[in-house]
């Protein structure tokens, strides 16, 4: 990345752990040491991990860990640069998804998404009156492109089934759920370049938007679909494709 960058000094890479807020503070300390002339001017939230699983097949320490990945982690760096952001009117970006908004076997991940767009609503406001922008994109399926969701295996989510949820479910649900999911992955854009895209966008704009929604079609009007008919109208979609 320093040579593709183009130079000596122009890029400084680091190991920072988002949820160690010891990593935070160091990272925190390394911008400061090299803070330019003009100030500093963005933040992008970008870590973020995925899994498979309906809600009882998942511990409880998985979903503190994606907690704290996930949501706790961008607010975590948020926190600690915010202070620079409001001198210099600067900029922050975060990583959402359109899976805010409906979920498809990855509730764990929709909540988090769902969590961290609550929070940038109302961080955009509260940093209005610092010229302080806030942004949110929200990429469709680019699971390809970035890896975030290997292929699910139906074998290694049967064996880590607690024997309450075995007595309730049988393998041939569980094949079946993740045969659907993972067909959902595959059918994934692999031009991550249109996300890195409207990130760029969101930095460096005059007028940067508050939504950027990267997806296809047939995603935005899944989307469009959540955001304006009743619930019910929703739920039955999304029954339909899990029949399917």
């Amino acid at each position: 990345l320093q040579r593709e960058a183009g130079g000596a000094g122009r890029l400084r890479v680091l190991r920072l752990d988002v949820t160690r807020a010891r990593d935070v503070r160091a990272a925190k300390e390394l911008v400061l040491s090299h803070l330019p002339e003009r100030g500093f001017w963005g933040l992008v939230n970008n870590a973020g991990i995925s899994t498979f699983g309906e809600t009882g097949w998942l511990p409880m320490e998985t979903y503190e860990k994606f907690a704290d990945v996930n949501l706790l982690g961008s607010i975590r760096t948020t926190l600690a640069f915010l202070p620079l952001l409001r001198k210099y009117k600067g900029r922050i970006v975060f990583m959402s998804s359109i899976i805010a908004y409906f979920t498809l076997g990855n509730g764990i991940y929709s909540m988090t998404k769902a969590a961290i767009e609550k929070f940038c609503d109302a961080l955009r406001l509260e940093m209005k009156k610092f010229g302080v922008q806030v942004c949110i994109i929200q990429p469709g399926n680019y699971a390809p492109s970035t890896k975030i969701q290997p292929p699910v295996s139906a074998e290694e989510i049967w064996s880590e089934l607690s024997e309450e949820e075995k007595a309730v479910y049988n393998k041939e649900y569980v094949q079946e759920r993740a045969n659907f999911f993972n067909s959902i992955l595959s059918e994934g854009s692999s031009n991550g370049n249109e996300v890195v895209d409207a990130m760029v966008d969101a930095l460096t704009s005059p007028a940067p938007k508050a939504r950027y929604m990267v997806a296809k079609l047939k995603e935005k009007a899944l989307v469009f679909v959540c955001a304006l008919f009743p619930t019910v109208v929703m739920d039955s979609v999304l029954s339909y494709a899990l029949s399917k």
